[in-house]
């Protein structure tokens, strides 16, 4: 099974996908924007309309896709509209790639129940949107908190993110 989720910096969202049981591959890339083969350069200037995205293959078997959106859900703020953190732009924009209408019932049902809940103090600003074409991101963004866990954005950003989602969802 595919999923593609775009929650801000895909070097932070891939690392929690590395560690979820059940998927079996996650690649950064890029999605929805109107530039064929775009670059990471070209995304970050914000007039691609691409997103930062990764997408997972999982066993059902071993995960649904309920719990990668809860995980999602749960490792970004859904409540700020084209950002993350210090990560500013449209690029950065919180979206649910859905691959089928199954995938569009549960993320919008998903949405409306953590809006139901109160949750968050401010609306979910989420889009749920149909999966277009994936390109795959430059060699040297695949595993990149792995590979660089002295960059400072790796260290300061990305493992007390790490941390606190290995700890929340250990079961």
């Amino acid at each position: 099974m595919k999923a593609t989720f775009g929650g801000g910096c895909f070097w932070c969202t891939e690392v929690i996908f590395q560690n979820t049981e059940g998927v079996t591959s996650v690649l950064p890339g890029y999605m929805g924007g109107h530039v064929d083969h775009p670059t990471y350069e070209q995304v970050c200037t914000g007039t691609t309309d691409h997103v930062e995205v990764v997408e997972l293959e999982y066993d059902d078997e071993l995960v649904n896709y309920e719990d990668l959106l809860k995980i999602f859900f749960k490792t970004h703020n859904p409540t700020t509209l084209n950002r993350q953190g210090n990560d500013v732009g449209t690029q950065y924009r919180s979206v649910v790639f859905y691959h089928n209408e199954e995938q569009e019932i549960l993320a919008k049902n998903f949405i409306d129940e953590l809006e139901n809940e109160d949750i968050y103090e401010d609306p979910i600003v989420t889009a749920v949107e149909p999966a277009s074409i994936f390109w795959l991101a430059e060699d040297y963004h695949h595993n990149y908190f792995n590979d660089h866990p002295e960059n400072p954005f790796c260290s300061v950003v990305i493992a007390p993110k790490l941390q606190k989602f290995l700890k929340e969802f250990k079961a």
